[in-house]
């Protein structure tokens, strides 16, 4: 073949390289491309591992607005968590008011209407985290940073969604001590670091008081869970 047929034909075949090149750096371009971020799941804490001689009291839900244990917990400076539901505060918030204003309980996320998040997808998982999170803002100015998920019930996706919605942890428990028959729990002896579940329920007070003998007895102090709960 002659020099000149010789270009010819290379710059033909240079021609005809040039769109599948092309092709492969856009193509390659766009696998290169980050992914959107996902939120990273928050940890589930059922006991906080600590040695300080500390026990964590938490509350759930909120219908019975307990005069009782509202003082209690007013005299005793208790700093118990509240795990409350919008619906529970939205006819009589001033009771809960008077604890975050004049005690040291603080307002954490039990979701919006007490679903079992695992039979949700993401968004209605979302719904309900982030409902109530923008409930508690609303109404008390301050957003949770724990979830509880009701009956404990968590999936994956109930780990991420608690931090697309603010929180840095699901909390669960150690023990439940709540009174819901005629008998109280047997009452067991608390450690440094146990998270106690009762609920604002008929016996809140009485629960309360166990609750507070027992952790005198053990050497313990009522403590802030959102101060000892770490990412």
């Amino acid at each position: 073949m002659s020099r000149p047929r010789l270009r010819r034909a290379l710059r033909g075949a240079l021609a005809a390289l040039v769109p599948f090149a092309l092709l492969g750096a856009f193509s390659g371009s766009a696998h290169a491309a980050p992914r959107a971020a996902w939120p990273e799941p928050v940890p589930v804490v059922s006991r906080v591992e600590t040695a300080d001689p500390v026990v964590f009291i938490t509350l759930d839900d909120g219908w019975n607005h307990d005069p009782g244990a509202a003082k209690l917990l007013l005299d005793r400076r208790v700093p118990a968590s509240l795990f409350l539901l919008p619906g529970a505060y939205s006819y009589d918030s001033g009771y809960f008011h008077g604890l975050l204003d004049q005690g040291r309980s603080r307002v954490e996320n039990h979701t919006a209407g007490h679903p079992d998040l695992t039979t949700l997808d993401a968004a209605g998982q979302k719904a309900e985290v982030c409902g109530a999170r923008e409930a508690h803002l609303a109404e008390f100015g301050d957003g949770p940073r724990l979830l509880r998920p009701p009956y404990g019930a968590y999936d994956a996706t109930t780990r991420t969604t608690a931090r697309a919605c603010g929180a840095k942890a699901l909390v669960t428990w150690t023990y439940d001590l709540t009174t819901w028959g005629a008998d109280p729990v047997p009452m067991p002896r608390l450690k440094a670091g146990d998270i106690v579940l009762l609920h604002f329920n008929g016996t809140v007070e009485q629960d309360l008081r166990r609750v507070l003998v027992a952790a005198e007895a053990a050497g313990l102090e009522p403590a802030p869970l959102r101060d000892y709960v770490t990412e």
